[in-house]
């Protein structure tokens, strides 16, 4: 993602932006009166470098309501190349990303504009993708604002849908992130205080101790109760081995069965998974967001083989041991130890699946991320979740 920016840098940016201020302003910007009676504010006088430094300096709306100030704004703020710099620098650090919200980069390594484009097309020069409305899609504090109001009735909704019982839902948890991490996500869930464990469905309901973990009962947000059964790739003492050794043992639960058509690998579940899939009602893959770790193909492969052909959501929980650290002296620039959630969704193959998904980024050691994740998956099992 690094090398995306770079090619894309504030150079070419302004680069395009100055040649759109040349189209809006021929023989510069003071002293001129355009035929519409528009005359130039203090913002149209400063440099491109000055306009464009500003620019960066804002939040996505504050750019909205910028554009909003002239037809010049407008045009500025709505330039393809500009948001193009912006998905690919603020990408890496969106927390979540889902099947509704995952910008569409085909090519994002190609230029929205070309240089020897004439200037009497530039305003008509598109991009085939609209970065600025994938930006704004994508970027969470923007996608909170697409989400519906609670109706004036919430609340005694609420209380009369508690009086209805309802099943427990059921979720499958696996992933390389279970067992390589140095922070044991399973041990910090149960013993999280948001999401309290009830109770422990015994290990003979899952046919394989040694493999599938105990199905434990949780309640979210005081309301809701769900279950989770972890499926392990081996047992407790090859799990310590395997860490020591950095690797990720999927033999009990898949067989390499061959390869299809694109020469992406096939999976077959185990029978004890099989069965535990056939009364979930969504899954859970815990994915090892450390940098450098992953397998790619085979850990997609995976997940398609457990959803089959079901439409069941899917939660991924791109996990760390630790919550990064700040460097000094800066707000952007990070000691990042983390596979950003959007490379996340690529590595997987999810933006091919049927199912809906959501990528959250989640840190074992604090659990944190996990709660709005677990909120996904209730509302897309069909769980009404209510703010508390």
């Amino acid at each position: 993602m690094a090398g995306n920016t770079n090619s894309h840098s504030e150079s070419v940016v302004i680069r395009s932006l100055r040649r759109l201020k040349e189209f809006y302003w021929p023989s510069g910007v003071r002293n001129v009166v355009l035929d519409h009676g528009e005359e130039p504010g203090f913002l149209d006088c400063l440099p491109v470098d000055v306009q464009f430094q500003i620019m960066t300096l804002l939040s996505s709306v504050d750019i909205c309501r910028l554009g909003a100030t002239s037809r010049y704004w407008r045009a500025l703020v709505r330039d393809p190349l500009l948001w193009k710099f912006f998905l690919l620098r603020d990408m890496p650090d969106w927390p979540s990303i889902d099947h509704l919200t995952m910008p569409q980069l085909e090519a994002p390594e190609a230029p929205v504009i070309n240089d020897d484009a004439e200037q009497d097309d530039y305003e008509r020069t598109e991009s085939k993708i609209d970065y600025m409305a994938e930006y704004l899609k994508g970027c969470p504090s923007c996608r909170q604002k697409w989400l519906p109001l609670w109706p004036p009735y919430r609340v005694l909704t609420s209380f009369l849908q508690s009086l209805v019982p309802s099943a427990e839902p059921r979720y499958a948890m696996f992933g390389p992130g279970m067992e390589q991490l140095d922070v044991s996500l399973v041990t910090k869930l149960m013993h999280a205080s948001d999401i309290l464990p009830m109770s422990v469905i015994p290990n003979s309901h899952t046919n394989g101790p040694s493999v599938i973990g105990s199905g434990i009962s949780y309640m979210f947000n005081n309301q809701h109760k769900f279950n989770i059964f972890t499926l392990y790739s081996t047992n407790k003492a090859e799990r310590d081995r395997a860490k020591l050794q950095k690797q990720y043992m999927s033999g009990k639960l898949f067989t390499l069965v061959g390869s299809n058509d694109s020469g992406q690998p096939v999976y077959r579940p185990a029978p004890q998974v099989q069965q535990v899939c056939q009364v979930v009602e969504g899954v859970i893959y815990v994915a090892n967001a450390e940098l450098g770790r992953g397998e790619g193909e085979s850990e997609g492969a995976q997940i398609r083989a457990v959803l089959c052909s079901t439409t069941i959501p899917l939660l991924v929980l791109s996990c760390i041991s630790r919550q990064e650290s700040e460097a000094v002296g800066t707000t952007r620039m990070k000691t990042r130890r983390r596979t950003p959630c959007v490379d996340i969704a690529k590595r997987l193959g999810l933006p091919q699946l049927p199912n809906p998904w959501m990528v959250q980024d989640t840190v074992a050691e604090s659990l944190s991320g996990l709660l709005d994740g677990i909120s996904w998956l209730l509302r897309s099992s069909g769980v009404k979740v209510y703010d508390s």
